[in-house]
């Protein structure tokens, strides 16, 4: 079996702006929102540049070693122990994002769509079809993503248009009501999710074809700055259009959605939105779903990788019914511990290994 399915340098970038926007432009705004205050598009702005860095790294070691990615640099440099060590913490963040990721969708349907139905019921189909996805190959996945990454931009700017008449500028003064410490907080939240998590991304990269690398880069830091704009678009318009409460509606988008009622001829657009909620966070699942495979299968040298792709479904599954008592455990685990854990076992051996990778190279020369 060949090692890599390779995929065009368009592929890949749709696939990391699948993986980036994912249900992130209607979960962020909220919490972001509460945390920041009205400064919260300045935090997206630096959590952005952040991204930016974080990118310039992995582009870096890209160009210098592109048939490996960051997890098998360590291996290269430093041996198979040092690797595993590196890889195992990494390997439970993937399993604890993609169960986060399933518990969102099921607590979105059981508290605003479909509240008789099991969350169970979610959870088991969304990693079913996300598992069965991945089967059929990174390049399906990347042609059929743009479709769905299409309607979800199509009808998120929809909503956004067609609520302006509900936004009242005043509602972003002043910017800075609590000083910058809010933003920094914001900062923290955003940057933790869902920026560092494109080093994991970065582990698909040898994915794609060689002569396409250099084009490659300007199509994802291009992404992350389409990205960057459309999150700033959403908490803005948001603020507009809630002021005081926007920092207290969950689903923001969803809740924005719910406003408009065009005589009673343009109506119900949230059931749109909340489609695009699961589309979205189905695409990163998928994703999630596909770097964990590749991850674990380095791991333990196997040839056969997608043996993997049902066993981690069950975990993750088995994880996202077992995890949480409360909706409040979840919430504080996600907009308090995860970015910090993220942060901490994922950019600081990007930044180790790029720094290493630095200064042998300048010694070589």
């Amino acid at each position: 079996m060949k090692k890599t399915e390779p995929i065009t340098s368009g592929q890949m970038a749709s696939l990391f702006f699948a993986f980036l926007l994912g249900s992130a432009i209607i979960n962020i705004p909220q919490p972001l929102i509460e945390a920041a205050k009205n400064g919260a598009w300045i935090s997206v702005i630096l959590a952005n540049g952040g991204g930016m860095v974080l990118l310039t790294c992995i582009f870096y070691l890209y160009h210098e070693h592109p048939n490996l990615n960051f997890i098998d640099l360590f291996q290269f440099k430093y041996g198979k122990w040092l690797m595993i060590i590196i890889s195992v913490p990494i390997i439970l963040q993937l399993f604890i994002m993609l169960s986060y990721i399933i518990i969102d969708i099921g607590s979105f349907f059981t508290t605003s769509m479909m509240r008789q139905t099991p969350s169970y019921i979610f959870h088991f189909f969304i990693l079913f079809v996300s598992a069965l996805t991945v089967r059929s190959g990174i390049e399906v996945m990347a042609r059929m993503f743009v479709l769905l990454l299409s309607y979800l931009i199509f009808f998120s700017i929809i909503v956004i248009i067609l609520t302006i008449p509900f936004f009242h500028v005043e509602f972003l003064l002043p910017v800075l009501p609590d000083g910058i410490k809010p933003v920094l907080h914001g900062v923290y939240q955003n940057f933790g999710f869902p920026y560092v998590e494109l080093i994991l991304f970065s582990l698909l990269l040898p994915f794609v074809r060689k002569n396409d690398g250099k084009s490659l880069q300007k199509k994802m830091f291009s992404v992350l700055i389409i990205h960057g704009f459309l999150l700033i678009l959403a908490v803005v318009c948001i603020i507009m259009a809630f002021g005081p409460l926007a920092g207290t509606l969950k689903y923001s988008l969803f809740q924005l959605a719910r406003l408009i009622n065009i005589r009673e001829i343009i109506t119900r657009i949230e059931s749109f939105i909340g489609i695009a909620l699961v589309v979205g966070s189905y695409m990163k699942a998928t994703i999630s779903l596909c770097i964990l495979k590749e991850l674990l299968g380095s791991v333990f040298q196997l040839k056969d990788k997608d043996i993997l792709i049902f066993p981690i479904t069950l975990i993750s599954l088995l994880l996202s019914l077992t995890m949480f008592t409360n909706g409040l455990e979840f919430t504080e685990a996600v907009h308090v511990v995860y970015p910090l854990y993220t942060t901490v076992i994922v950019v600081l051996p990007l930044l180790f290994i790029t720094i290493m990778t630095l200064i042998k190279g300048g010694n070589n020369r």
